[in-house]
Order: C-alpha cells, then structure tokens, then sequence
C-alpha cells in the first residue's frame, strides 16, 4: 500500500521465528499510496502472511482539522475495541506505534487486561516535530494534549523502542527510566532487493537516452517535499555542467513545479525529472547512477538522529553516496560510504562530485561495497526484528 513499511516487514519475520502479529491500522493514512477496501467498522484482512485490523476512519488531506479528527476517530474506536480484540488476539506484548502518542491511552488499557506488556514505539518526537517544524506554541491545545500523551507513554511503558539513536535524553527529560529505552532502526527487506525487478520501460528508455550523453549520472529518488531540499541540487547541475555530469530526480511531490520553474529560470540544461517507479524496482533504478544523493533541510529537530529507508537502499545498491544532512548521527561516514556535507549549500555539492570523480574505480567500488555490507550487518530487517525482539527479554519465555 505504499510508504509505511516496517511494520509490515518486521511482523513477517516475526511470524517466520513462530510469533503470532496483528497490526491495527486505521483504514485512511496519508502516508499510503493504497488505501485498503473497508466496508465495516472493524474488519480483519491477511496480507502477505500478516493479520491486520483495520478501524475505519474518514479521509483527510494535508495537515487540515480533518487529520486530527481521523487521529481521534482511530483512537476512540480503537477504545471501543478494547474487549474485543483483548478476546480474540490474548495479546503478550502491546506495541503503541503511531506517529502521534494519543494511541498510549488504549494501548496501555489493552496491554494491562491482558497482563501484557506495553511499548511505545518512536518514530517522530511529538509534540515536538509540530512544533519545531510547524511554530506550534507549546500552550497551543493541541499540543498541550500531545505532550499530555508523550509524558504518559514514557511513565507507563515497560520498554521504548526509537527509530531515532539520540532520542533517549528527551525521553528521561519526560519520565522515562533510562534501562526501558532502546535503538532499533529502519532498514531493508532483502528478499525484496535481491528479488529486483526492471523500472517501467518510459523511465528506462529515458535514463539510457540520459546515458548516452553524459559520463556521470548523480540520482536522487523519493518525495519531492519542502522537507527534501532539492533547491541546492538542482542549481548544483549548472556548476557540474563542465564535468559532463547529469542531475536526474525521480519522484513525485509538491516541490516539483517549484523546482522545474528554478531549472527552467536558470536554464540548466543538464536536471532531468522521471517518474516514480515501483518500490520493487528501486535496485534497478539505483543501477543506472553513478552517486547517489539525499538531502534534507537544516532543522534543529534532526539532533535526535535519523533513520531514512532511502539511504539503506541507496547503500544496498553499492553506489557512493553524497548526504546534504546535519543530524545527530551520520550513517554515511560511520559506513565510509560516500561524503556528509552540509545542507542546502550547492557548492558543497558539486565539490562533492568532483571528490568522487577524482577517485579511482577501485575506490568507488570500495566505498559502494563498504555500505552495501553495513546495512547487509546493521540494517537487514530480519537482524532488525531479532533485535527488538531481545530488547524484550525481560519476559521472552511469555512470547508464542
């Protein structure tokens, strides 16, 4: 259904080690490309081996009053729920895993009916993110509720599993004990990378024309957001020119128009768009690049770290890669595979490329090989699904 992948891949491993997973969803996110066909209030789907209970709930778009009003309905109902799914499921250990904390409150009522344990999953920091990101006040009702949540999910919670490595201060700072937290990343399913299949043939036709008239490809894939800050790449192109390297961006989102319009204004004739391909051909995709790129804005909020599918698959393909990203943590050096620049600077960039171009082929395969074989070691989802499941030793002879 798009986007949202780790649980659905972390819960297939599971289930292959002999556990029983059923993930509760809402019926509409905005994070998914699909959104699954739901009649009833509460109806039970298996995809790919993995029981899902999906809460029906209304539609929404963008960060509008219709967002917060789904984030309600999925969390009342899901309270609704409670004897229900306490009946049928008997569940061990309760994850509360939403972007939002609100779903502490019936995660937390489940886990202690059942005599299960309860944990609080970190993907984002909220309240934080809304109001780092959006200038929400902190006395603002909304946020106020959501700090109320955060604070209960680290005061009742028998572990904290972030996806973020430099969260576990903030935490203690709002009641956590800090033995409870522990670090366990994003990463890659392996069956689906080495599985690859080829890109649609309009965006293989064009990368191979692409290919024919310049030496050096440098990729960047994914949304096209504010988050993303492509503005620096695309300007980067008008300085590479010389060194017959192409700027290629493929995806989709709301910065494209805005970007196409700054290539145009400036006359860069060397920026080239391509469609979104499908997830499954991401490793073909990635083959036709020489480097590879991600970049995000410079946002105090990322001193928590970050964990970006994009860049495991970016390291899996065994290309070099250059990373526009001040945060907390910093993958692409720890790996050695690729160059750590600063964010939104062009001239960073394209002193970047040229680095790269000045190696020899023995070095650039070094460095692609030195990342392929860290998310193969750190990030792979089956290493990443037994290392959760040890963060709950505390009661692991409980688990079926």
């Amino acid at each position: 259904m798009g986007m949202e992948y780790r649980p659905y891949y972390i819960a297939q491993h599971w289930i292959k080690s002999g556990h029983r997973v059923t993930i509760i969803a809402s019926s509409f996110s905005h994070v998914r490309s699909v959104q699954p066909d739901v009649v009833r209030n509460t109806e039970i789907h298996e995809i790919g081996g993995v029981r899902y209970l999906w809460i029906k709930t209304s539609a929404y778009s963008g960060n509008s009053a219709k967002r917060f009003i789904n984030i309600l309905e999925f969390v009342f109902k899901l309270y609704l729920k409670k004897k229900f799914i306490i009946r049928n499921f008997k569940p061990d250990v309760v994850i509360a895993s939403s972007t939002y904390p609100l779903d502490i409150y019936p995660a937390a009522y489940i886990s202690k009916k059942a005599g299960a344990k309860l944990l609080y999953e970190i993907h984002d920091l909220w309240p934080l993110s809304p109001m780092e990101i959006g200038g929400y006040s902190k006395y603002h009702p909304f946020i106020m509720l959501m700090q109320m949540a955060e604070n209960k999910c680290y005061k009742s919670c028998d572990r904290v599993i972030s996806l973020l490595p430099k969260t576990l201060e903030h935490c203690i700072n709002h009641g956590l004990s800090p033995e409870k937290w522990f670090y366990v990343p994003n990463g890659i399913n392996l069956e689906e990378v080495e599985n690859k299949a080829e890109i649609p043939s309009p965006q293989k036709s064009k990368l191979e024309t692409i290919k024919t008239k310049y030496k050096f490809l440098l990729g960047y894939t994914g949304s096209i957001g504010m988050a993303n800050a492509l503005d620096a790449f695309v300007l980067s192109a008008e300085k590479l020119s010389c060194e017959d390297v192409a700027v290629i961006i493929v995806g989709i989102g709301p910065e494209k128009d805005k970007l196409l319009k700054l290539k145009n204004d400036h006359k860069i004739s060397n920026v080239f768009f391509i469609d979104s391909v499908p997830k499954n051909t991401i490793q073909d995709l990635l083959g036709y690049f020489d480097f590879l790129f991600l970049s995000l804005k410079k946002i105090p909020l990322y001193r928590f770290g970050i964990s970006m599918n994009k860049l495991f698959d970016y390291m899996y393909s065994g290309k070099p890669v250059i990373q526009a990203i001040e945060a907390g943590n910093d993958i692409v050096s720890d790996a050695k595979c690729g160059y750590t620049i600063k964010p939104e600077d062009s001239d960073a960039i394209v002193d970047a490329v040229k680095k790269l171009i000045s190696l020899s082929n023995v070095e650039k395969k070094q460095m692609g090989e030195n990342g392929r074989q860290y998310v193969l070691k750190n990030h792979e989802y089956s290493v990443i699904a037994d290392h959760f499941i040890k963060c709950l030793e505390f009661d692991s002879q409980k688990l079926k």
